[in-house]
């Protein structure tokens, strides 16, 4: 039987949503999908929007761009990020989030408000969304740079594939001296979907 989904993933710059992407793409290539994955940087260097998708498939993937309507799972850094990408999810949606709020430029030099209400926008449309405060796990376990690690093992617990392929990755990927912050910050992410 044919597997597959499509993930997208976005957030804001600096919030490590490409490594996330990476990552996950690593770890579906490790159990022999094929996977085709593309980014859109945007204003990342200063604070703006940062978007990736990732299509998966036990059989041959062609095109790395998810097509509006069609995402399985979308894994948002931010909870403006998850609104401003609605169009892209259907009610069979699943919109793993991070609760961490941070302000635009326009937010932060008072010109506008941070719109309220952005995830009763997708629970408004039946899309099931899942909260998590990544941030807040992270600090917890002392690195706060570890909060894409935590959504990502929320992630995890909604693709066909073992947790430890992901450790595996989180091991050959990152730099020895975070590697334990950051498998913890996988098993706490994990933790929040279960």
């Amino acid at each position: 039987m044919s597997q597959s989904g499509n993930i997208h993933f976005v957030g804001v710059g600096g919030q490590g949503v490409l490594l996330a992407s990476e990552m996950t793409a690593y770890a579906l290539l490790a159990a022999g999908f094929d996977i085709k994955k593309s980014e859109v940087h945007g204003m990342a260097q200063r604070g703006g929007s940062v978007e990736a998708h990732l299509r998966y498939g036990s059989e041959r993937v062609y095109s790395p761009l998810i097509e509006p309507g069609t995402v399985d799972i979308q894994l948002a850094f931010e909870t403006m990020e998850a609104a401003r990408y609605l169009p892209y999810l259907n009610r069979q949606s699943k919109v793993i989030v991070n609760t961490q709020r941070i302000m635009p430029p326009a937010v932060a030099t008072g010109k506008m408000a941070y719109p309220d209400h952005c995830l009763e926008a997708l629970t408004s449309k039946k899309i099931e969304v899942l909260p998590v405060d990544a941030y807040a796990i992270a600090k917890q376990l002392g690195n706060i740079r570890a909060a894409n690690v935590v959504l990502v093992g929320a992630l995890s617990t909604f693709l066909p594939l073992d947790s430890e392929i992901f450790e595996q990755v989180i091991k050959r990927r990152l730099p020895a001296k975070i590697q334990e912050v950051n498998l913890l910050a996988f098993a706490a992410g994990r933790e929040q979907t279960r």
